[in-house]
């Protein structure tokens, strides 16, 4: 409110140094210099009032965001407190022996099923797994056979590199 107000009296200044620099213009022509010097003093007087009125009002909204942001600071406050009280509530009721009872009976359940899972899926015996690894060596040794190796020994020259885009001449290609 006290903004808004403050708006309004620089509204009227201005409104009022429009109107007495036209006035000293015009006493101005009528040769009235004493009272023209005097209006302008009074003009000049107003243009400060207009200043210290533009700080003041910037002032105000300075302390309103002020008092917005701490408002929101107690908000954060309040659900903090909330928070830290709803915590404390639940480690009242939650006590890290129950969680540790908990997790032991989440394991054994865990290994109980498991065990039933291997009863009625019929795990294999050591017997059926050395089979099969046996059965794996067998594959493996059937894939390792190597191709046969020339028996011709190798060129010893390597071929000449023609200058032009360094292709081998014609003559050595045909002859390797």
């Amino acid at each position: 409110q006290q903004r808004d107000k403050l708006r309004q009296y620089q509204k009227r200044l201005s409104l009022g140094l429009e109107r007495e620099r036209a006035l000293a213009r015009q006493l101005l022509r009528d040769g009235k210099k004493e009272k023209a010097m005097l209006l302008l003093k009074k003009k000049r007087y107003q243009e400060q009032l207009l200043d210290k009125t533009e700080n003041q009002i910037s002032n105000l909204e300075r302390m309103v965001q002020d008092i917005e942001f701490t408002q929101i600071e107690m908000k954060v406050i309040e659900g903090l407190k909330i928070g830290n009280e709803c915590l404390n509530k639940m480690h009242q009721v939650m006590s890290i022996e129950e969680v540790e009872r908990i997790i032991g009976e989440t394991q054994d359940a865990v290994e109980y099923q498991r065990q039933i899972d291997e009863l009625l899926a019929g795990s294999l015996t050591e017997e059926d797994e050395d089979a099969i690894l046996e059965e794996l060596n067998a594959i493996t040794q059937e894939q390792l056979e190597l191709p046969e190796v020339p028996l011709e020994p190798l060129p010893e020259k390597i071929p000449e590199v023609s200058p032009i885009k360094n292709r081998p001449k014609p003559e050595l290609v045909a002859a390797s």
